[in-house]
């Protein structure tokens, strides 16, 4: 998921690591190949074909369950991520934000009964800029509420971006934590 590149030349980007640029231009392409040669595939068509199929979607993207919790989480985030971009500039321009399910290795982290982390933060590479990465599921059960969710969410980004920019977080924004 992508969001629409400002002026100033900043991007938020969602990480997807099983979905690579060469793999989706490919099945684009195996999808194309295969309309072309048979007509309609299966997926495609609405019904099967005894009629016994689904009509249409099963939700109307006008109703509030057609987005699911990782597409409001992605959201949140986005959201948080633009909102320091717009406070703070220049310094947050390459970053990355992305959105992992669970941390790697929570297994030995419940084993060893240690608390999980909420997000990480990896330094810059030769290749890419710093990504901030958030645990949807470790964050959403921080959150007692859907209502607090979201304050939860830009204080974990405002934490790990403060770590990458090296400040504290209460100069990097200034309603952090002062809404509980």
């Amino acid at each position: 998921m992508q969001s629409s590149p400002h002026e100033s030349g900043f991007t938020v980007r969602m990480a997807d690591p099983a979905a690579g640029p060469t793999a989706a231009g490919s099945a684009a392409a195996a999808v194309g190949s295969a309309r072309t040669a048979t007509g309609k595939s299966f997926r495609q068509r609405r019904r099967n074909r005894h009629g016994r199929g689904l009509r249409g979607e099963l939700m109307l993207p006008a109703l509030p369950a057609y987005r699911t919790r990782s597409d409001r989480f992605d959201d949140l985030v986005l959201d948080s991520a633009q909102r320091l971009h717009d406070i703070w500039g220049k310094p947050l321009d390459g970053v990355r934000f992305a959105v992992d399910e669970i941390p790697p290795g929570l297994e030995q982290l419940v084993a060893d009964r240690a608390p999980a982390p909420m997000g990480a933060f990896a330094p810059a590479t030769p290749e890419e800029g710093p990504v901030i990465t958030l645990y949807r599921r470790v964050v959403e059960q921080g959150s007692s509420s859907r209502e607090e969710l979201p304050d939860l969410v830009h204080d974990v980004v405002v934490e790990y971006t403060a770590e990458m920019l090296g400040v504290p977080p209460e100069s990097l924004d200034p309603v952090y934590r002062r809404r509980y």
